[in-house]
């Protein structure tokens, strides 16, 4: 089973860490990136590496590792060398089976919208298959991705949903997390207490919200004191115009 990347940017990062993380790397993995500093920082893997896409045809599985607006270029690139069974799977939103099909000629497609914890195997990554993959195909895909976390097969046209929610999700807490890590160390904690008192409440958190049966107000209203509640409207407000046009953006 011969498995290439075309792109050698983040995503192709955590999912071969991911895999190396699960000691689950296949035997057969190159990358393809005309930028050969990208290539360079994937010296750490057992994987061949080249800047010319066309060389990923001869693949089995070929993942699309590149953002939206270079996918086409890139299928025009390998679409007279593609073998009639290859898979082609893309990570990116946008582009649609359909329009890597009408583009390639190949029938078996799938899409995935990555998430960053794949990185320690625990990622919650949505994927979606043409009717022309075989169950016995779905399978061993799955297979091998399987060490990176969760894969749930969803329809296609919520992709664009799940890359606003879940692929830049993490973006959206990351930074707030570490800043209350600063003020928590700040405040008395040393390291560990801290990364430990807003693990467990953020887990917590999310619990509650989930799992409490209560309703959202009853669980608003768990907690009297709220520092940031003069600023909930703004950051709300926030959030629906940034993620209102990305979403926009994505499904244009």
């Amino acid at each position: 089973m011969k498995i290439a990347f075309i792109g050698g940017g983040r995503i192709v990062r955590i999912i071969l860490d991911g895999l190396k993380r699960a000691d689950s790397l296949p035997e057969s993995i190159s990358v393809y990136d005309k930028d050969e500093k990208a290539l360079k920082r994937l010296e750490r893997f057992p994987i061949s590496t080249g800047t010319d896409n066309r060389k990923a045809a001869d693949a089995d599985i070929i993942f699309l590792a590149v953002h939206p607006p270079i996918i086409r270029s890139v299928l025009q690139e390998i679409k007279g060398s593609l073998k009639d069974d290859s898979i082609i799977v893309s990570l990116a939103p946008k582009v649609t089976i359909k329009q890597i099909r009408d583009q390639t000629g190949s029938q078996k497609v799938a899409r995935i919208i990555p998430n960053a914890p794949s990185i320690i195997n625990k990622g919650y990554n949505p994927i979606t298959f043409s009717k022309s993959i075989k169950r016995k195909e779905k399978e061993k895909l799955l297979e091998i991705l399987e060490p990176l976390g969760e894969f749930p097969e969803v329809d296609e046209d919520k992709l664009e949903a799940y890359a606003v929610i879940t692929a830049m999700g993490p973006t959206y807490f990351w930074f707030q997390l570490i800043e209350l890590e600063k003020l928590a160390k700040s405040f008395g904690m040393d390291t560990d207490e801290a990364k430990k008192a807003i693990e467990k409440m953020v887990k917590g958190a999310v619990d509650v919200l989930y799992h409490s049966q209560l309703k959202r107000d009853e669980i608003l209203d768990l907690i009297p004191v709220k520092p940031l509640g003069e600023s909930e409207a703004e950051i709300k407000s926030i959030y629906k115009n940034k993620l209102n046009a990305i979403f926009k953006q994505l499904k244009g």
